[in-house]
């Protein structure tokens, strides 16, 4: 018997749709699968504008749309004899969507009719399993699967950062152990999520500056990652507003001078693509140190100055990585089915299904950070900070609902969390009806 789905499929640019379809009848090989949330992506947004101009995106959309949505999390509900002995029903799974089968771009959330975030079901092909890209969680709460994707992103520039061995050329990969660190811009949601890891992750720093200019998101990381708790991990924890300093890329790097006691950044990472930043990255180096550009640029001439001074006499490195592994995914799930790493901190906006394409459509003019879908219900995209408002702006049941979300997230400092999940997929009153 066919499975039926509700899945939002693009057509052409600008031309998403929310439609009820069967899926086919899954073959030994494959897999059907139930999905329960789903991170809105930026990449998203692209595919979304540019349509089949997009390089993940089939020429033939028009005809064979395909399910958008690449950050998805949910429960394993048929599996095919091939898999058997690996997978079982029931189980909670993520995907990494950058299977790299035989060197295709193709990748579930851009290229496939049948498997994509945004969507009840899907049906899993096997080359995900053959590419070993279907990964278990063992976790509290499908948001953090669905988050694992943008958590590896974090994990492959952490470990991508690299120093040579005192008077070698033998690469040490990853953060330095021990020393200091800097993430630039760092109070969005990458950027929150990078100080997640770098305090709680396999490696950390001895010293943790965390920068931006803009001083409600500050306050807001502060609360999140209090210095106080980072101290008692061992790691010094400043933030620092850099416009209130005054005085320029220099003052920066005198401030960066005093709280490194003269030694200077081992690692610094670059969360927004700009001249400054990139400069103030490059000028704050020690000796030895790597400068990671972790910022996608919309252009395609973006460029910096960089001091090649240091380049040569002061082994300075530069790296850039875009997008995370299988291995940089795993451990994502892996941090967080132990309750090492929590990315609630990225979330700001959560919405059901029907939300999902005016958000996709709209997202660069939506403020906040990390907007988060539960496909199997309807619900607006709903700020966290207005549920407030929004319950007594609502009728019922919405206001019920949205009074017992804000119950629950104020009482999780601010912050979406597993009781809100849990809450929110009971309630009966906002599931989509039977087709």
């Amino acid at each position: 018997m066919s499975v039926r789905t509700r899945a939002l499929r693009i057509y052409g640019r600008r031309d998403l749709r929310l439609e009820c379809f069967d899926l086919p009848d899954p073959a030994d090989d494959e897999i059907v699968a139930e999905v329960l949330s789903n991170g809105i992506c930026m990449s998203s947004h692209k595919a979304a504008e540019q349509g089949p101009a997009h390089k993940r995106v089939p020429d033939d959309v028009a005809e064979t749309p395909v399910i958008l949505g690449h950050e998805f999390a949910g429960r394993l509900l048929k599996v095919g004899s091939k898999w058997a002995d690996k997978f079982q029903p029931g189980q909670v799974y993520a995907i990494q969507p950058a299977l790299n089968y035989k060197g295709s771009p193709d990748s579930p959330g851009y290229s496939y009719p049948y498997i994509g975030g945004n969507a009840t079901h899907v049906l899993i092909p096997q080359e995900v399993m053959a590419m070993d890209c279907l990964l278990l969680y063992d976790g509290d709460a499908f948001f953090k699967a669905s988050l694992a994707e943008p958590m590896s992103c974090i994990v492959g520039a952490f470990r991508a950062q690299y120093h040579w061995s005192p008077g070698t050329y033998d690469h040490r990969m990853g953060i330095r152990e021990g020393g200091n660190c800097a993430l630039l811009a760092a109070a969005g949601p990458m950027g929150l999520g990078a100080v997640d890891f770098a305090l709680h992750g396999p490696r950390k720093p001895k010293r943790l500056l965390v920068t931006d200019i803009e001083p409600t998101r500050l306050e807001s990381a502060r609360r999140m990652f209090p210095p106080e708790d980072a101290a008692r991990g061992g790691v010094e924890l400043e933030f620092l507003n850099t416009r209130e300093l005054g005085g320029g890329r220099q003052a920066v790097v005198e401030f960066v001078r005093g709280f490194t006691c003269g030694e200077m950044m081992d690692d610094v990472f670059a969360f927004y693509p700009s001249e400054e930043i990139v400069e103030q990255a490059d000028a704050m180096l020690a000796r030895n140190g790597c400068l990671n550009f972790f910022a996608g640029p919309s252009r395609e001439d973006f460029s910096a100055r960089l001091n090649f001074y240091n380049v040569h006499y002061n082994e300075h490195h530069l790296v850039g990585t875009s997008g995370g592994n299988t291995e940089d995914m795993r451990i994502s799930l892996k941090l967080m089915g132990e309750g090492r790493v929590n990315p609630a901190g990225m979330i700001t906006h959560v919405g059901g299904l029907d939300a999902a394409a005016e958000t996709i459509l709209n997202l660069p003019d939506i403020p906040g950070g990390k907007k988060l879908i539960y496909t199997q219900i309807q619900l607006p995209l709903t700020p966290l900070d207005e549920l407030e408002r929004r319950a007594r702006q609502s009728e019922e049941p919405l206001r019920s609902v949205f009074v017992g979300l804000d119950r629950i997230v104020k009482a999780a400092g601010g912050l979406w969390c597993a009781e809100a999940e849990r809450f929110l997929l009971s309630c009966d009153e906002l599931k989509f009806p039977d087709d």
